[in-house]
């Protein structure tokens, strides 16, 4: 069971806990991710996400506001 959620600073190879947790939040479908299974997110947006797809989805998303 994913009790607590954590809080995460996202680094470029990694990332920090700053307070214990079992989860964080996808920031797109706000799907529950465990630690262990965190793989996918972005340094700048301090954002996780729960796959590639979706990760991927977030970047071009970024991508075009930027030339809006």
């Amino acid at each position: 069971m994913l009790g607590t959620e954590a809080k995460i600073l996202y680094l470029p190879a990694g990332f920090e806990v700053l307070a214990k947790g079992d989860y964080v939040h996808c920031a797109r479908t706000n799907r529950r991710i465990p630690l262990a299974a965190l793989r996918y997110w972005n340094v700048d947006r301090q954002e996780a996400y729960c796959d590639a797809t979706i990760a991927l989805e977030a970047k071009l998303d970024a991508t075009k506001s930027d030339y809006e």
